[in-house]
């Protein structure tokens, strides 16, 4: 899958003796301006998140602690990405199903979004998403 709404984004990692640090500056970073942040943690093992698609939201996508899977589907090809460092955030545009997986015990999961929540922009349901994918294309 090679798409311009979705990828591995690199970010500055300052390596240090006394620990680690990376930063995100908004409009450097991230190729949108930052509307939400929010994180998952304390997931169950075996549990699954996500398990929808977004009509207009992009998302940048962090493990800050642990790792887990992100499958992103864009209707015609499905592809896993392991996300376990820190200072690699999965970049996820629009009309894109996504579903994480296989979290390791302790794992934090941040999620930097162009947009507050709002239950619109969610296609929740799998057969509506491969429709609409496949609409716009």
């Amino acid at each position: 899958m090679k798409s311009p709404t979705c990828g591995i984004v690199p970010l500055p990692r300052i390596a240090s003796a006394q620990g680690n640090l990376t930063f995100i500056e908004g409009g450097n970073h991230v190729p949108f301006e930052v509307r939400r942040v929010y994180f998952l943690y304390d997931v169950p093992g075996g549990a699954e998140r996500g398990g929808h698609a977004h009509k207009k939201l992009w998302q940048l996508i962090i493990p800050l602690a642990g790792s887990f899977d992100v499958l992103l589907d864009d209707g015609y090809c499905r592809e896993v990405h392991r996300l376990d460092r820190p200072y690699n955030g999965l970049l996820v545009g629009p009309c894109m199903w996504r579903e994480l997986n296989n979290f390791t015990s302790g794992s934090v999961c941040l999620v930097l979004a162009s947009a507050p929540y709002d239950e619109a922009d969610y296609i929740r349901d799998y057969a509506a998403f491969i429709r609409a994918a496949r609409n716009a294309a």
